[in-house]
């Protein structure tokens, strides 16, 4: 277990974790039940009871080649996921079967399911984002990106479309066929993650050199954007892999290279929470649906490439935290200057 003897009492571990590189976390919109993809070609679900601090493997299946992402049905009955090899699957736990749903030239680097537009959006490194209602071949739109698709997110009606050479196109999916906005990333360097806002008023960036943006759609609102480093130690920067908002309080967490997560409130501008540095990086992480949950992987990243990769010591784990609502509820603005404060661009 990783931390310090307090946090082991409070994270416990996924039993039946993936063999290798753990890709994308999510959670049912309806069960404490969430899926995991990894780099070993694998998409698990475990059915996990918070009280008892237990975990039990639901379903598992094995596609073709390295799963980078994942996404559930509105109903949680179905399982979307996307990958290396350029095919999006739906996988329905009740009768275990999978099929395929959409195609792109290039790995699938996400997928969304859009329950109130009943579609699924795929973003690609061929540049296209492509959206799918399940009753054709062909995509019902295609959009043309201006570089590989590195990241997304949707709070419907906005999408976010991170892109290679720091693009970001903004999306109102009530008018799906072309982006409301293009801008570049308030950031100096290449995008790792973003992520909406529950308002839907704006997003979140992540960067490779430890630096969170949160930027505003609306140009009224430019003036609450703002910058701020995070995932450093020292004269070292690592990336922030994931950003993801409470489902109540809209407060966020981030998890980085680093292996350590906070929990930071945008609003007043400042840290919420720091938890304990773990052995390994954490790739990826969410919060389940009243936010009472939050999952988080621990497996090597590739961010310092092979050289640094040793099968020996990279474990890879999923801790499940057990969330305290003094930890993550939004707070005052501090009397001294906060973390965020500091960390303009």
């Amino acid at each position: 277990m990783m931390g310090t003897a307090a946090q082991q009492v409070v994270d416990f571990e996924v039993t039946s974790p993936p063999a290798d590189g753990i890709s994308s976390l999510r959670w049912s919109p309806k069960f404490n039940h969430l899926v995991a993809t990894s780099w070993d070609n694998s998409v698990r679900v475990w059915e996990v009871n918070a009280q008892a601090k237990m975990t039990s493997l639901k379903a598992q299946t094995s596609l073709e080649a390295p799963v980078l992402c994942s996404s559930w049905s509105g109903d949680g009955k179905k399982v979307f996921t996307a990958g290396c090899d350029g095919k999006a699957k739906c996988w329905d736990l009740g009768s275990l079967s999978t099929v395929q749903v959409a195609q792109h030239g290039a790995p699938i680097k996400e997928c969304f399911w859009v329950e109130q537009a009943q579609i699924l959006a795929t973003a690609s490194w061929d540049k296209t984002l492509k959206y799918w209602d399940g009753r054709q071949s062909t995509p019902a739109i295609t959009v043309n990106l201006p570089e590989r698709a590195y990241a997304m997110d949707i709070q419907y009606p906005l999408a976010v479309v991170a892109t290679a050479e720091k693009q970001i196109l903004i999306f109102n999916l009530n008018s799906p066929q072309a982006p409301y906005k293009t801008i570049p990333t308030p950031l100096k360097h290449q995008t790792r993650v973003v992520s909406c806002f529950p308002s839907k008023t704006g997003f979140a960036v992540g960067s490779i050199e430890g630096r969170v943006a949160l930027q505003h759609v609306d140009d009224s609102l430019q003036g609450d954007n703002f910058t701020f480093k995070c995932h450093r130690e020292n004269t070292d920067l690592y990336a922030v892999n994931s950003i993801v908002f409470h489902p109540t309080y809209g407060t966020f967490a981030t998890a980085g290279s680093d292996g350590t997560y906070n929990y930071w409130d945008k609003d007043s501008k400042q840290r919420l929470k720091q938890f304990p540095k773990g052995p390994n990086p954490i790739p990826c992480s969410a919060f389940n649906l009243d936010g009472s949950l939050y999952a988080y992987a621990s497996s090597y990243d590739w961010s310092k490439g092979s050289d640094f990769y040793n099968p020996a010591t990279s474990k890879n784990t999923i801790y499940l935290h057990n969330v305290i609502d003094s930890e993550i509820k939004p707070r005052p603005p501090s009397t001294t200057t906060s973390t965020a404060r500091r960390g303009g661009r």
